[in-house]
């Protein structure tokens, strides 16, 4: 079965950096589109970060200049590195996986068929 499991979520201060990891099991990433989502309560679920087939990577505006995606198709690992946190960054990060053949990678979650159970980022 496939699995992501989420890591790396805390407390920051505004300001603050962190990473969070998603390490995943049952597929290789380097085949499956990934990407990251946050939801606040409340809120609607936000595509925050995904790769794109020839290896840019699209950041909703929210994000963009102090994010950044990666992995590591060795570890099979997404990793989503945020830097000057903000307290609208306060939210449950999920990644998630999917298979899209030829088609581009979103950041619709509708497309994705594979989550993990979210870590949880808190800004003060």
């Amino acid at each position: 079965h496939v699995q992501l499991v989420e890591s790396g979520g805390g407390s920051v201060q505004a300001g603050g950096s962190l990473r969070v990891s998603c390490v995943v099991s049952g597929i290789t990433v380097r085949r499956y589109c990934l990407a990251w989502f946050r939801q606040a309560p409340g809120k609607q679920r936000e595509g925050v970060a995904t790769f794109h087939s020839d290896g840019t990577s699209t950041y909703a505006d929210s994000v963009k200049g102090r994010s950044t995606i990666s992995k590591d198709n060795a570890k099979n690992t997404l990793y989503l590195e945020m830097y000057s946190l903000k307290p609208e960054d306060t939210a449950m990060y999920y990644c998630a996986a999917g298979y899209f053949g030829g088609s581009v990678c979103t950041l619709n979650g509708g497309s994705y068929g594979y989550w993990g159970q979210g870590t949880q980022v808190t800004v003060s």
